[in-house]
């Protein structure tokens, strides 16, 4: 069984992926687009999902970030909502969850 300390390991790792990945995101969207207006019409399209994909990498951050403060604190693996303790197999799956299945079912 994994410990706090082997969840805040992985939970860096994916820290560290994320931050590769959002600064790959950038570099794509600060190229200069094509001036032949279709291309730039493609271009554009493709920004957007950039876009929508490095907001998805943020919001995993903050959720990365609150699940190492509880790592820190102590209260990681118990729920933030009721308090109960958020069962091993979940946060095997979803290691930044702050919440039992439970409360997260009851969202």
């Amino acid at each position: 069984m994994k410990t706090p300390e082997d969840f805040r390991k992985i939970l860096m790792s994916r820290l560290a992926e994320l931050d590769s990945r959002l600064h790959e995101i950038e570099a794509e969207l600060d190229e200069p687009h094509s001036k032949d207006w279709e291309d730039s019409a493609v271009e554009r399209e493709g920004d957007e999902v950039l876009e929508q994909l490095g907001q998805s990498g943020l919001d995993e951050i903050a959720r990365i970030r609150a699940a190492l403060k509880r790592v820190r604190d102590g209260s990681f693996g118990q729920c933030v909502q009721c308090g109960e303790e958020i069962s091993h197999e979940r946060l095997e799956t979803l290691p930044d969850t702050p919440l039992c299945r439970n409360c997260a079912a009851a969202l």
